[in-house]
């Protein structure tokens, strides 16, 4: 912790290898607001599972917010982590927008809220000019790297974006390229894209020669699912943000502890191997519930979820009561709970 004889103290939050929840925004039933009393309660229960926040990203329905709710968030998760003795766990920040420009300043706004790092994806408005214009998306992140106050991460996500689609060259240059750059989700799924980015800055040397411009960084490789965490971690990845981990922390937690175990342990292998095909069963079967799906569980498992923000459409109570006795999710949630009881 370094201390400026004109400001408080400033805390170092590094990030660190490890699982991160793409966090939901919860609204208030009826008119919309911001739910911020559950989305205390839902971090700080994260928290305490060893599961770091990232706010208003795809899972927290970051276009449907304002600039005002975005900031409204972290400096209310920001309170919450500090009131509940985690000082030291980092908050990620979704910022992409739909101009270079107002992602820009939208970073700008995280990071004066209390954002240590923010992850910002492409527009897909104008997904047939920009998918197949590889200048101009490696433009696009080397601009707001440049130009952010705080360290940014890279946003893969096909599916949102009207198919922009970046590959493990484009990725590998970036990282490079762009000393403020700090890492990747690949919500692409792609196991072979995250190898290969991997292979170039997981190693050794990669970190000496080309350095981080945050002097306790470097450059981390994370998947968007849960479900190739082990095959991941052999690949010499980072861990995950992932949407299950809103629903199971526990149990995805002690799955990367399981599969950083085996790396030196190899008789810990079925193990994990166990406990990553109940993670990836769930992890496929609640991902297509898609966001309503997610909050549905939580307002079953916990009492708090709702409904997403219009013209994002709920899931129908036939729906959500099918998807909590599926037993994909029946499994996760005995296995969670075991974890809670140990």
């Amino acid at each position: 912790m370094a201390t400026n004889a004109t400001s408080a103290p400033v805390v170092s939050r590094p990030l660190k290898p490890g699982i991160y929840a793409p966090i939901p925004t919860f609204f208030l039933p009826g008119s919309e607001d911001l739910d911020l009393a559950s989305l205390e309660s839902h971090t700080v229960r994260l928290a305490k599972a060893g599961v770091s926040p990232l706010l208003a990203g795809s899972m927290g329905e970051g276009p449907h917010l304002t600039h005002a709710e975005r900031i409204s968030l972290i400096k209310t998760v920001r309170r919450a982590l500090d009131n509940a003795g985690f000082k030291q766990m980092p908050i990620i920040a979704g910022t992409g927008t739909g101009s270079t420009r107002e992602t820009i300043e939208l970073c700008r706004e995280a990071a004066q809220a209390g954002a240590d790092y923010v992850i910002v994806i492409a527009s897909g408005y104008f997904a047939g000019v920009l998918a197949g214009n590889k200048a101009a998306l490696k433009a696009f992140w080397a601009e707001v790297a440049e130009e952010s106050p705080i360290p940014v991460l890279i946003y893969n996500y096909p599916d949102a974006t009207g198919g922009i689609d970046l590959d493990s060259d484009l990725i590998i240059e970036l990282a490079q390229e762009c000393p403020n750059l700090v890492g990747v989700k690949l919500t692409c799924g792609n196991v072979g894209k995250l190898t290969r980015i991997c292979a170039t800055v997981s190693n050794a040397s990669f970190s000496s020669v080309y350095p981080r411009k945050k002097a306790d960084a470097s450059f981390l490789v994370f998947g968007g699912y849960s479900d190739f965490l082990v095959s991941s971690t052999f690949a010499n990845g980072h861990g995950a943000i992932t949407g299950l981990a809103n629903v199971a922390p526990a149990a995805v937690a002690k799955l990367f502890e399981l599969a950083q175990t085996t790396l030196n342990d190899c008789s810990r292998l079925p193990e994990a191997q166990s406990l990553q095909g109940v993670v990836a069963r769930a992890d496929y079967t609640i991902a297509k519930a898609s966001i309503a799906g997610t909050k549905a569980l939580l307002e079953t498992l916990y009492g708090y979820g709702g409904r997403p923000r219009k013209p994002l459409p709920p899931v129908d109570s036939q729906s959500a009561e099918a998807l909590w006795e599926h037993p994909d999710v029946r499994t996760l949630v005995a296995v969670e709970r075991g974890l809670h009881d140990q």
